[in-house]
């Protein structure tokens, strides 16, 4: 396959992964769109150690254990602001000031 097809496609879950993070509002769907934006990232970084020998696999599996940690500390925050406000709406954050 060629370089802009795999571009193309990381190009398109990037878009697709932004566009879900300032829409969505549920805090679950925001967190799986910020996946969706560290995997189009990840597959530049793959697409770009394979074509031109740069030590991006290496910097692809620093993102994927970023990412694992961020799930991890993500989704405990939802549940407590799950917890608390008995709805998991980002819009509804500004209420726990203070």
């Amino acid at each position: 396959m060629l370089l802009n097809q795999f571009l193309l496609l990381s190009a398109i879950l990037f878009t697709i992964g932004v566009y879900g993070v300032i829409v969505r509002k549920n805090g679950v769907l925001v967190l799986m769109s910020i996946e969706l934006v560290l995997n189009a990232v990840n597959i530049n970084l793959i697409v770009f150690s394979t074509y031109w020998g740069v030590a991006g696999q290496v910097f692809a599996l620093f993102t994927i254990a970023i990412a694992a940690a961020e799930v991890g500390v993500g989704l405990a925050i939802v549940l407590l602001i799950y917890r608390n406000l008995r709805s998991a709406d980002i819009d509804e954050l500004d209420e726990m000031k203070g």
